[in-house]
C-alpha cells in the first residue's frame, strides 16, 4: 500500500508545483512554500500499519507553524496522538484508486455548458463553463508514469447535481490513460467520496489532515 502513497505524493507535487519529495525513514517531506502551508510530512504507512510511536516522533520534530501532517488512518485515532498546538480536521479524507479506462467513454457535456482542456507543465486542467461563461466546475490531473493523480475537483454550488463533477473526473481519467497511466489516485474529501465511488473509485485508507498552529510550551 505504501506504493499508492508514493504515487499520490509524486503526482500531488507535480499538480501543485511543490518541491520534489524528500524521502524520510517514515515517509516523505514536501516543501509547498505557502505561509499557511509551508511544508508537509506524509507518512507512508497505511491503515493498521500506522504506528502511534512513529506519528509521535514526527510530531515532536515539528516546531514551526504552517507545517502539515498527512496520516493514512482515522482522525478519531490519530488526533489523540498529536499534542497541543495541532489543529486536526475532524472528518477523514480518503485515499482512493481506480483502474483507468482503456478507451474513450461517455463524456457528453450538458446542453449549454462548455468544456475546455489544456496541458502545461505536465498537468492537464479541465474547465466547465456555465451557459453565461461563468465558472461551473474544474479539476486537474498529473500523470507520473503508470499512475496519475486527480486533484482539485470543484463544482460551483449552483451547478451541482448536474453531473459536472463526474464529467470532469471522467475527462481527466481518459486524458491520463491516453498518456499511458493505468491507475488513478486521489485524496478525496468526505463530500467527494460518494462522487468518486459512483465512478468506480475504491477506498484504500482514511486520511487524517493536521496542521501545526503553535504551542506556547515550545
Amino acid at each position: 500500500m505504501d506504493g499508492v502513497v508514493r504515487a499520490w505524493v509524486d503526482g500531488w507535487v507535480v499538480s501543485r508545483g511543490a518541491a520534489p519529495p524528500v524521502p524520510e525513514p517514515w515517509g516523505f517531506t514536501v516543501d509547498v512554500g505557502h505561509p499557511a502551508h509551508v511544508s508537509r510530512h506524509v507518512l507512508s504507512a497505511v491503515g493498521d500499519a500506522v504506528e502511534e510511536r512513529t506519528v509521535r516522533e514526527v510530531v515532536d520534530g515539528v516546531r514551526g507553524t504552517g507545517v502539515w501532517l498527512k496520516v493514512f488512518q482515522s482522525p478519531a485515532l490519530v488526533g489523540d496522538w498529536l499534542g497541543e498546538g495541532w489543529w486536526v480536521d475532524p472528518e477523514p479524507g480518503w485515499l482512493m484508486t481506480v483502474p483507468l479506462p482503456t478507451g474513450k467513454g461517455h463524456t457528453r457535456v450538458p446542453d449549454g455548458y462548455g468544456l475546455r482542456r489544456w496541458t502545461r507543465g505536465g498537468v492537464t486542467r479541465v474547465l466547465v463553463t456555465a451557459p453565461d461563461g461563468s465558472f461551473a466546475a474544474r479539476g486537474q490531473v498529473a500523470p507520473t508514469g503508470a499512475t496519475a493523480v486527480v486533484d482539485q475537483i470543484e463544482t460551483a454550488p449552483e451547478h451541482r447535481r448536474r453531473g459536472l463533477g463526474g464529467l470532469v473526473v471522467r475527462v481527466l481519467a481518459e486524458t491520463a490513460a491516453a498518456e499511458g497511466a493505468e491507475t488513478g489516485v486521489l485524496a478525496g474529501t468526505p463530500q467527494g467520496r460518494a462522487l468518486y465511488a459512483s465512478l468506480g473509485w475504491t477506498v484504500t485508507a482514511p486520511l487524517t489532515s493536521a496542521r501545526f498552529t503553535g504551542d506556547e510550551r515550545r
